[in-house]
């Protein structure tokens, strides 16, 4: 018996690697491409720094309600665990569902599809999605290892994708043309621009730009002490990435002119590699080369992070439902082989296919729809008083943080649904398909 629970503790993560997980799938490209959208709406220093600002505040205050509910309810899967104990077991096989599906598969592809792309610039000697193929089947083939292997890797491929942040901003702030201090004033007009409707829609894309932070949750099983670690990776990856954020913003606005990249942006169809541009600025015509290699590198870690959380929720349905039972299996090194086959296999059809970008589009109003759901459950949680284990870790700012947090989700799920009415609506095509499954899988005898 001692053997066992040793063995078990040693397939454990720490928190550093699940802090790791949390920062890898927060920071993507989409950092250093909205700028040139938002210059557009919010064209001022000070009130794109206060988006920035902003959304880093509500992806903290998402990660603190997570907290709790992961104290309350300390098992993997997610949004499907939570849902299902806090409203109904088909509220969260529904969530499930779209995870399982295409929820992670398809920014897999586009993480990986985008590696290809930047990796393709610097060595251009196979195609582009030769090369999101191969990183693909790379991270797979890592993943289908151990836990153990899989939280090495995320941790140092991690660090180097922040250690690469940090080099940039230490380097633009030290090379750039222009005093920082004099970049951040604050001008007339300014505070008009931050209650415009510009800035509002600007918001929701920065918002995108936060999505991840609740990465943890999903392997909560596979993390040393999920009681206390799970609550501390959110918020301390969450505060990491809002804090490296602001300064990435900070260099590219002290060394790039608004007005200029606004026009950019404007005759161009593709978002404008606002990095690319800050880094040829101090760093001069190599820059091309250098950004494009580290934006390569940066993504191989959010192509991990992905692997090893999104098959967690296959694995824990398939714990719940005999229909799925076969992604519950594991290897020797504790890790679902079954679920992540199936995930990086669709995520392989999609990038074969690209047909990733349109099923992002289709889901996103979704998946906010049930990280909304998931925060407003901790309000029944407290009233109900329902948990797995008494939580050792409550809500700081109860019940203020939580508002905030489901305030400013509110706002980019109506910007969704303006802007994209046809995909949205298209998708709960899709969850009516997972209440079949559902069904079939409640009442079938298997």
């Amino acid at each position: 018996m001692q053997n066992t629970t040793s063995s078990a503790r040693n397939r454990k993560v720490s928190l550093q690697a699940a802090t790791a997980v949390v920062v890898a799938n927060m920071i993507g490209t989409g950092v250093f491409t909205s700028l040139g959208y938002q210059a557009q709406q919010t064209p001022s220093v000070f009130p794109i720094l206060m988006l920035w600002l902003t959304g880093g505040v509500i992806a903290l205050c998402g990660a603190l309600s997570y907290g709790e509910l992961a104290s309350r309810f300390p098992r993997s899967g997610g949004e499907y665990h939570y849902l299902s104990r806090i409203y109904h077991p088909v509220v969260g096989f529904l969530s499930g569902w779209v995870s399982m599906t295409v929820g992670f598969a398809a920014p897999v592809a586009l993480s990986a599809m985008a590696f290809g792309s930047y990796f393709f610039s610097v060595f251009p000697w196979a195609s582009i999605q030769s090369y999101a193929v191969t990183i693909l089947v790379l991270v797979t083939l890592v993943h289908l290892q151990s836990v153990r292997m899989s939280g090495i890797f995320q941790k140092y491929s991690t660090a180097i994708k922040v250690a690469f942040l940090l080099f940039f901003i230490i380097a633009g702030l030290w090379l750039a043309p222009a005093p920082v201090t004099h970049t951040l004033k604050v001008k007339a007009g300014d505070w008009d621009l931050i209650f415009s409707g510009g800035f509002a829609i600007s918001l929701a894309f920065v918002s995108f730009a936060y999505s991840g932070w609740n990465a943890s949750a999903y392997i909560a099983n596979e993390i040393d002490k999920p009681q206390i670690n799970v609550s501390r990776s959110l918020f301390i990856g969450a505060g990491l990435v809002a804090t490296l954020y602001l300064l990435l913003h900070i260099v590219f606005l002290t060394t790039l002119d608004l007005e200029e990249l606004a026009s950019i942006q404007a005759a161009s169809a593709q978002p404008v590699d606002v990095g690319y541009l800050s880094a040829k600025a101090f760093l001069g015509e190599t820059a091309s080369k250098v950004m494009a290699f580290m934006i390569a590198v940066l993504l191989i870690s959010s192509i991990s992070a992905m692997t090893w959380a999104g098959p967690r929720v296959s694995q824990v349905i398939g714990e719940d439902l005999k229909l799925f039972r076969f992604f519950a299996k594991k290897n020797k090194g504790g890790v679902p082989v079954y679920a992540i086959l199936f995930q990086s296999t669709i995520a392989l059809i999609l990038i074969l296919s690209t047909s990733f970008e349109s099923i992002l589009y289709a889901i996103a109003f979704i998946l906010d729809t049930f990280t909304f759901l998931t925060v407003l459950g901790l309000f029944v949680a407290r009233r109900k008083n329902i948990y797995e284990q008494p939580p050792t870790y409550k809500t700081w700012g109860y019940p203020l943080v939580p508002v905030v947090f489901l305030a400013g989700t509110a706002w980019t799920m109506y910007f969704l649904l303006m802007s994209r009415t046809y995909e949205s609506m298209a998708s709960l095509l899709w969850l009516l398909i997972g209440y079949v499954v559902y069904w079939f899988s409640k009442n079938k005898k298997l």
